[in-house]
C-alpha cells in the first residue's frame, strides 16, 4: 500500500498581513483518491474552545455524516480563515477523519453602533449570531465576519425604511489612547437627535430646562453619547439649582424617522428632581494647604443657603488653585457629600490628594517682537528650577505700576498661557502668547 504525504501552502492575500493556511493531505492507495468523496467518521476542532463544535461546523459549511473530499476540506478551511476570526488554520484530512487546528486572532473588537438607530443588546447580538455562528459580540478588524455584520446592519435599517450605507471603522478611546471597538456608522444622510418629549410621568419642565432640550434637537446623534449628553445637560441644570440627587433618563424612541435630508431619532426624557438641598457645612480635612478659616472667608456659599452646584464647585476650584500655586499640579480635590434627606441638608468633607511637586521648566514667549520678549523675560520672576506657581503667571499679566510699559501692552492684548507638564522630570514648560484683541 502506497502512502504519499502532500503539503500545500496557501497564502491569504486579501489581508495586509500575510496569513498562511497550512494543509496536510494524506492519500491512500493512489493519487486518484484526491478527487473522490468519502464518509467521514469524525470532524474535530482544536485550539478555539470559545466556539462550540456546532458553531464551527456551521461557519465551515460542514455537516456530520456528509460525504467529503479533499477539495471540500480545503474549502471549509478557507471559509473559516476568510471570517478573519483566526490567525492561522491547519487541517488534516485522511479520507476518514477531518481535524482542524485553529489559532484565534490575537484581537477581536466589540461592536459599537455609532450613529445607527438600532437598539444594542442581547436581541441584536442574537440576530447577528443566528446569521454568523462565530459572532460572539466581537468582530475582527477586517474579514468576512466584519463585512457580514456591516451588511446585516444595513439590511436591518432597510427593514425600517432607512436606506443608507453603513461604514465600519476602528473606534479609538481617547482616554486609553488605543482602539477599543469597531464602530458602525451612517455617513449620509446625517443622523440627528429629533424631537425630545417629556415622559408623561415626569414633573413639568421649567422654561429654561425646556430650552436646554430644544437646543439639543438637531444635533448629531450617537447611540452611546446622545442619551448621556441629554441626561447630563438637563441634570446639571437641576443640580445647579440645588437638586443634588436629580435623576434624569433619556431614551431614544425607535424606529427612527427617515427623511431625504436627515434621519431623526426622537427621545423621551423622564425627570425626577428630588429634594432641594441647603448647605449644612463644608469641612476641610486636617493638613490641607488652606486653613478652614481661609477657606470660609473666600467661600461664596454659606450654611443655610441653597446648595447650588455652581457655587459649590467654585470652592473645589479655589482649593485646586491653591495647590497649583504651590507646585502640586496634579492635585485632586475629593469632596465627599453627606445628605440628610429628612432635613434637606448637605454637608461635605473635603480631602485632597496633592501628588508630586512640580518645578518651573522652560519659558517660551510667542507672537511678540524681540524687544518686547526681552522686556518680558527681564520681568519674569519664576526662574527654572523654582517651585512652580501657576498663580504667578496670572499675576504677571495683572500687575499695577510695577512695569508700566508692559502693563500698557498687556492691557491692549489678549494674554494667554499654555502649560506643558513633564511627568518624568516633574517640571512645567510655560508658553506665553500675546494676541491682538478683535
Amino acid at each position: 500500500m502506497l502512502r504519499l504525504l502532500l503539503w500545500y501552502s496557501v497564502p491569504i492575500m486579501r489581508r495586509p498581513v500575510s496569513f498562511v493556511l497550512a494543509v496536510i493531505v494524506l492519500c491512500s492507495a493512489s493519487l486518484s483518491l484526491a478527487g473522490q468523496k468519502f464518509q467521514i467518521r469524525s470532524i474535530q476542532f482544536r485550539g478555539a474552545p470559545e466556539y462550540s463544535e456546532q458553531e464551527l461546523l456551521d461557519a465551515a459549511g460542514l455537516k456530520k455524516g456528509a460525504l467529503l473530499g479533499e477539495a471540500d476540506a480545503r474549502g471549509s478551511a478557507k471559509r473559516l480563515m476568510d471570517t478573519g476570526v483566526f490567525e492561522n488554520i491547519v487541517y488534516k484530512f485522511d479520507w476518514t477523519e477531518l481535524a482542524f487546528t485553529l489559532k484565534p486572532a490575537s484581537v477581536l473588537y466589540p461592536i459599537r453602533l455609532g450613529n445607527l438607530p438600532l437598539a444594542a443588546g442581547k436581541e441584536l447580538d442574537g440576530k447577528l449570531h443566528d446569521r454568523f455562528p462565530l459572532y460572539h459580540g466581537k468582530v475582527p478588524s477586517e474579514g468576512g465576519l466584519l463585512d457580514g455584520v456591516r451588511e446585516a446592519l444595513e439590511e436591518m435599517l432597510a427593514g425600517q425604511g432607512i436606506k443608507a450605507a453603513v461604514m465600519a471603522s476602528p473606534f479609538t478611546d481617547l482616554k486609553l489612547g488605543k482602539v477599543t471597538a469597531m464602530s458602525f456608522d451612517i455617513s449620509a444622510p446625517p443622523v440627528e437627535i429629533g424631537e425630545i418629549r417629556l415622559d408623561s410621568g415626569s414633573a413639568p419642565l421649567e422654561p429654561k430646562a425646556q430650552e436646554i432640550l430644544d437646543k439639543q434637537s438637531g444635533s448629531p446623534y450617537d447611540a452611546e453619547g446622545s442619551p448621556n449628553q441629554i441626561a447630563t445637560n438637563l441634570g446639571n441644570y437641576y443640580r445647579d439649582k440645588g437638586y443634588l440627587e436629580a435623576e434624569i433618563q433619556a431614551r431614544p424612541q425607535l424606529p427612527a424617522i427617515a427623511a431625504p435630508e436627515a434621519i431623526r431619532i426622537p427621545f423621551t426624557v423622564s425627570v425626577s428632581p428630588g429634594i432641594l438641598y441647603k448647605i449644612s457645612k463644608i469641612q476641610l480635612a486636617p493638613g490641607l494647604v488652606v486653613t478652614q478659616a481661609e477657606f470660609d472667608r473666600q467661600s461664596q456659599i454659606h450654611p443655610g443657603e441653597i446648595a447650588d452646584s455652581v457655587r459649590v464647585r467654585e470652592n473645589w476650584q479655589y482649593l485646586a488653585r491653591q495647590y497649583h500655586n504651590r507646585g502640586y499640579m496634579m492635585a485632586s480635590v475629593h469632596p465627599t457629600p453627606s445628605l440628610d434627606r429628612a432635613q434637606g441638608m448637605a454637608s461635605f468633607l473635603v480631602t485632597v490628594e496633592p501628588g508630586p511637586v512640580y518645578s518651573m521648566g522652560k519659558l517660551t514667549i510667542e507672537n511678540v517682537s524681540d524687544d518686547l520678549r526681552a522686556a518680558m523675560l527681564a520681568a519674569w520672576k519664576m526662574p527654572a528650577g523654582a517651585v512652580f506657581n501657576e498663580g504667578a503667571i496670572r499675576g504677571f499679566f495683572a500687575t499695577y505700576n510695577v512695569h508700566p510699559a508692559l502693563e500698557r501692552v498687556f492691557a491692549a492684548a489678549n494674554c494667554k498661557y499654555v502649560l506643558h507638564l513633564n511627568d518624568d522630570t516633574h517640571n512645567v514648560d510655560v508658553v506665553l502668547r500675546l494676541e491682538k484683541r478683535p
